[in-house]
């Protein structure tokens, strides 16, 4: 399901335009990415939770030459799922 599929059947779901489906999803992804770019998390009980995590800087390699390349720190956003979320997704 892609953004445009899932805003059709928030608009079914809730009854209401798609527009309205539209501009509410992204209001939702927006304060998501707010909080996380502040360093803070986002719980939904049941569902999950997002927060930021920090890679550390590490030697890679280029798949072309073999050669080391530096890849610098930095931080990524992570989701982890809840019970809620778990026991849906295997009780199919």
């Amino acid at each position: 399901m892609n953004k445009g599929e899932f805003v059709e059947a928030l608009a079914d779901r809730l009854d209401l335009s798609r527009a309205q489906a539209d501009r509410a999803l992204s209001a939702v992804l927006d304060i998501i990415s707010e909080q996380l770019a502040e360093g803070g998390k986002v719980s939904f009980t049941g569902f999950g939770s997002f927060e930021v995590s920090e890679r550390a800087a590490r030697t890679g390699r280029n798949p072309q030459t073999g050669a080391a390349i530096e890849i610098a720190a930095s931080n990524v956003p992570k989701f982890t799922a809840g019970a809620t979320l778990k026991a849906s997704v295997n009780a199919k």
